[in-house]
């Protein structure tokens, strides 16, 4: 089986490459969403979020309220470091659990998508590093639309993140996707053939 890491800045299209990856049989590990469920009540990440950020983290189902989480580490790079400390060991933990269950059914091949993987230096999880990437004045005009935040924010966003030069230094596939959806999921295509097919 071949793993495969995909990651990008915030809008450059990575659910868009995963979804089509998705469609030409990959088994999809999103990291994400798999920190998700550190945010439910009680959990062991839970209490440690709450003791180290305070009780006006909690939202009122008794997760985590990530938008309120999202403000204060977008605005402290100290905070994000406490949050990562906490999170990132028990994520790599359930993606490698969940690789291993993709390898046992058979898939040939697994994506982990990650916002932050490089900077969790997550490598040793993959054969091979996708990179999306897409110019900042489109990224930020997609925020705006997707997200409702100001310009200000999301340059906010934009800059508390890897920039794309960063993150390309790394990668075995660079994607640009500032073309169509049709497009993109075209490149998709020749790359999976090019690369994963027939592995």
């Amino acid at each position: 089986m071949i793993v495969v890491g995909l990651t990008g800045g915030i809008a450059s299209g990575k659910s868009t490459v995963s979804q089509t990856l998705a469609e030409l049989g990959a088994a999809i590990i999103n990291a994400d969403e798999t920190g998700h469920e550190l945010l439910k009540p009680n959990t062991e990440a839970w209490r440690e979020i709450v003791a180290a950020f305070g009780e006006g983290v909690i939202g009122e189902s008794g997760e985590i309220d990530r938008a309120k989480l999202g403000e204060i580490i977008f605005r402290s790079p100290e905070a994000r470091q406490r949050l990562n400390a906490i999170t990132h060991p028990r994520i790599y933990a359930m993606v490698q659990h969940k690789i291993d269950e993709a390898r046992r059914r058979g898939a040939l091949v697994a994506v982990v998508e990650a916002a932050l993987f490089i900077e969790a230096g997550w490598f040793p999880l993959v054969d091979q590093l996708w990179v999306t990437v897409v110019p900042e004045d489109v990224m930020i005009q997609r925020l705006r639309n997707r997200n409702g935040v100001t310009q200000e924010q999301a340059r906010a966003r934009i800059s508390s993140q890897l920039s794309s030069e960063e993150r390309i230094k790394h990668a075995d596939v660079v994607i640009s996707t500032d073309c169509s959806l049709d497009e993109v999921r075209e490149k998709v295509k020749q790359l999976w053939g090019k690369h994963l097919a027939g592995q």
